[in-house]
């Protein structure tokens, strides 16, 4: 049988007339406000828990991998950079050394 209002209600009702409006009322607070079959129980939260406990370790790997991909990008996006400026800056070197000595022994 499905609770609905209009059921708590004829509940109150003769709880009132048998126990008294102070005790209907304090039985009827302790009721939940919708079926028993809606009400979690501790087993239901502890395989919630688990569940939730393996999605965050699902997502915490993926967080690790994704920081993984991203340092060793970055890594050989540097790397390449510094390949780069290392040999330009070799090229200006030796370009301004061959400079250097053609202005010399022209003078």
């Amino acid at each position: 049988m499905a609770v609905d209002e209009r059921s708590r209600h004829e509940l109150y009702r003769r709880l009132e007339a048998v126990l008294g409006p102070d005790a209907a009322t304090t039985l009827i607070e302790h009721l939940p406000p919708v079926g028993w079959a809606d009400v979690a129980t501790k087993h239901d939260l502890a395989a919630l828990e688990g569940r939730m406990e393996f999605r965050f370790a699902r997502v915490d790997d993926r967080i690790t991998a994704a920081t993984s991909d991203l340092r060793a990008s970055f890594e050989h996006e540097l790397r390449k950079q510094t390949t780069t400026m290392m040999f330009g800056l070799m090229s200006v070197v030796l370009t301004m050394a061959a400079l250097a000595f053609a202005l010399a022994r022209f003078t």
